[in-house]
């Protein structure tokens, strides 16, 4: 990788000033803010495609099978183009995936439901070419800031996705409601190209390449940790998924459809809190073992929402659901950084964009059936069995997760000697 942009021994920072010293680093805030605005798509473009659909004249069951392939597709892309962008760069393939997903957006606008094989040929392609900008950004933070500020970035990182899958949902239903549907999905395709251009032609996305390696048709797969942390994520996904139906059945429940965007905007409120208390804490404790307490903490606090109580407690315990998501987001960004095998670091976190991507598409599926069956309860006991999962995953395969772990597990390959190089 290309030497630090920032000079000096860092250290520990008081309180919220870590975060105002970390943007004034040289590119630090260009390449967050290009890259949120970037992944806006992402929180878009499921919606986009279910209210074009739908205005098409499509069902609901279309409207949402094609809405899935759009979520289902992106996921696959992800660790396709962080291999590619390992070996490749980043500028070209950012730039590329994000033009192609663009010009896919465009078509579908143009035609709608029908005809349906295009439509379907559309939204695969809209999906999987979405640039690997998550992950792209983390294989970057270590370029430009020093080891001390890489884990606040990663907390501030994982805390400010949150209010994408709340803003943009919003900019959707505001432009359909302005405009169209078909403005939607083109704005959908637009911003993703715009945001990839404020990050792709920074100097540390240009000159960044991925560490030498000998390719290996496992790629980031050959970590036994990392086959690890992608199903517990999965299922931490699925939790994730099962929330935003939840919170539909739940308003369904007490009969005001503006619960459900209350609900969503609460815990991401509250993961935003927690994200950024962790990142500017001096933690002690290595990664794998705060990701142990903080996936414990989140499953327990899933538990409440299954009494579904009524507005004015609901909204807190929704809080209270959010605190400790993006602490463990911010710690297993950390551990795939130490678990990659050397030249890999982009893809092993666009593997899991992917398997959080995947679980939530399969949690919306699964919480619809147990919506039908037991209504919000059911639901809401879905996602604490999620996370519940996922710790036990977790717990299974701590031993992997430990630093040198190459010498527990047996294996010959140098190229995995990267494990365990940072001790934040």
């Amino acid at each position: 990788m290309s030497g630090c942009v920032e000079c000096g021994t860092g250290g520990r920072y008081p309180r919220m000033r870590t975060y105002l010293e970390l943007l004034r680093v040289p590119y630090a805030g260009r390449l967050l803010g290009g890259t949120l605005f970037g992944r806006l798509p992402n929180g878009m473009g499921a919606l986009a495609v279910l209210l074009l659909v739908r205005a098409d004249g499509g069902g609901y069951g279309l409207a949402g099978a094609l809405s899935a392939v759009y979520g289902l597709a992106s996921a696959a892309g992800q660790p396709v183009l962080g291999r590619w962008m390992d070996r490749r760069g980043q500028t070209r393939v950012l730039i590329g995936s994000a033009t192609v997903s663009a010009l896919a957006y465009a078509v579908f606008a143009l035609v709608g439901a029908h005809p349906l094989p295009v439509a379907v040929a559309a939204v695969l392609v809209a999906g999987f070419t979405t640039p690997p900008l998550e992950a792209g950004l983390r294989a970057l933070w270590p370029s430009v800031l020093t080891p001390e500020r890489v884990q606040a970035a990663y907390a501030l990182d994982a805390a400010a996705q949150e209010v994408l899958f709340t803003v943009g949902p919003l900019i959707v239903v505001v432009v359909v409601q302005l405009g169209s549907a078909q403005l939607a999905v083109l704005l959908t395709g637009l911003v993703g190209v715009a945001g990839t251009l404020i990050v792709a032609t920074s100097h540390p996305s240009r000159v960044w390449r991925g560490e030498p390696h000998t390719p290996h048709w496992a790629g980031a797969l050959r970590s036994p940790g990392l086959r690890v942390v992608l199903p517990a994520f999965t299922l931490a996904g699925v939790a994730l998924g099962v929330l935003s139906v939840a919170a539909v059945a739940y308003a369904d429940r007490e009969g005001s459809d503006a619960l459900s965007g209350v609900f969503l905007a609460a815990m991401s409120f509250g993961a935003l809190l927690g994200g950024l208390v962790h990142g500017v804490r001096a933690w002690r404790t290595p990664p794998a073992r705060r990701l142990l307490w903080f996936m414990g903490w989140l499953t327990v606090c899933y538990l409440p929402l299954i009494v579904v109580p009524g507005p004015w407690l609901m909204m807190p315990l929704a809080v209270l659901s959010g605190v400790f998501l993006a602490p463990a987001i911010a710690c297993v960004f950390t551990l795939i950084d130490e678990l990659a095998p050397r030249g890999t670091v982009t893809e092993a976190f666009a593997w899991l964009v992917a398997a959080m991507g995947a679980g939530a598409a399969l949690g919306m599926a699964v919480a619809g059936w147990a919506g039908e069956v037991a209504g919000a309860r059911g639901a809401f006991a879905v996602a604490g069995v999620g996370a519940g999962l996922g710790l036990l995953v977790l717990l299974a395969g701590r031993g992997r997760l430990i630093p040198n772990v190459i010498q527990l597990v047996k294996t010959t390959d140098a190229e995995l000697s990267r494990n365990g190089a940072s001790s934040a």
